[in-house]
């Protein structure tokens, strides 16, 4: 990835690069009237929104098309292993998970709002989509 942060026409981003050696960062990236941070490399990725947590993957991940909205988050994610990842979200609301298209059930977040998914990676983008149920 040529830049470790892109916002996109479609309102969606692009961030991460899981194939640096050592942590890099970009901050102050605006984008849909909020300043956006991304710190990447192969052990991790994470990304803030106005200094507030937002996306985590351990180990470093790509993701492109992501879309936050109210009632849930949407994007595709790439990476050389199985990850684990960890999403900011409404406090003690349920989501429903949906992983390349298979319901993979509903997830119940709690008081910090966070909620933790596992992904088995095959080499290929996988199509994640959290929905507020």
């Amino acid at each position: 990835m040529a830049e470790l942060i892109v916002g996109n026409g479609d309102g969606s981003l692009d961030f991460g690069d899981y194939t640096l050696e050592t942590k890099t960062k970009k901050e102050d990236f605006p984008f849909g009237g909020a300043s956006y941070k991304v710190k990447t490399f192969k052990e991790i990725t994470k990304l803030e929104r106005n200094g507030l947590f937002v996306y985590e993957s351990v180990p470093g991940s790509k993701v492109t098309g992501l879309v936050a909205k109210e009632d849930g988050v949407s994007f595709s994610v790439e990476a050389p292993s199985d990850l684990s990842i960890t999403l900011e979200l409404e406090e003690n609301a349920t989501y429903n998970v949906t992983i390349n298209g298979k319901d993979s059930g509903n997830v119940s977040t709690k008081l910090g709002g966070k909620l933790n998914l596992s992904v088995e990676m095959d080499g290929t983008p996988v199509a994640i989509k959290v929905a507020k149920v």
